[in-house]
């Protein structure tokens, strides 16, 4: 029997029982690395974004404003 994963799931299936050291690495092995890896941030974010305070959401939405505005300019 064949089984299907979609890819969220593989992406969470791949780092599910890593420490915060490895989550770390895979973190940031994929930033500036070739865009397959992408969808992978995509999906760390989404828990990330998922499980934070509305405050925290506001804080990141601010940085990342801020570095948008920094790189148009």
């Amino acid at each position: 029997m064949t089984v299907t994963m979609s890819l969220r799931e593989a992406i969470l299936h791949r780092v599910r029982g890593h420490g915060p050291d490895e989550l770390r690495g895979v973190i940031e092995d994929s930033i500036g690395n070739a865009e397959v890896t992408l969808p992978g941030l995509g999906v760390l974010f989404e828990i990330i974004w998922q499980h934070s305070a509305p405050e925290d959401q506001q804080r990141m939405v601010e940085a990342l404003h801020g570095e948008l505005q920094k790189s148009s300019s």
